[in-house]
């Protein structure tokens, strides 16, 4: 299983970002290897449709979780046509949320925002 989770900084010790699609990059960590590598969000400039674009990277690196503090409509439905289920995380490290999601401790996220749709946040 290969897991996604948008992340401040490229290292071990950032925070899981609130925004998923505008994160600067992704924490990509893969279950049956337990690699860790960081993707970097090259739709995080976009000047619309960030989240969509996003969506495209993690379907293209084959992740199918992603953990996420929230996510727009339109980008949630590239992602479940791209088969990739999505968790709510919350805001610490990325690591413990990874921990927390293992030990099957997070939840699917149902609370799917309209989106903001020309606004960086």
């Amino acid at each position: 299983m290969i897991i996604a989770i948008p992340v401040d900084e490229n290292n071990e010790k950032t925070l899981t970002c609130i925004s998923y699609g505008r994160a600067p990059y992704y924490l990509i960590f893969d279950t049956d290897s337990e690699k860790v590598e960081y993707v970097q969000n090259t739709a995080a400039e976009s000047a619309g449709g960030a989240g969509i674009k996003a969506a495209q990277i993690l379907v293209n690196n084959k992740v199918n979780i992603l953990l996420t503090e929230r996510c727009g409509q339109n980008a949630a439905d590239v992602l479940i046509a791209g088969k990739i289920k999505i968790y709510k995380a919350l805001h610490v490290q990325a690591m413990t949320n990874l921990k927390a999601f293992l030990k099957g401790e997070l939840e699917e996220l149902r609370d799917i925002h309209p989106g903001y749709h020309g606004h960086k946040d």
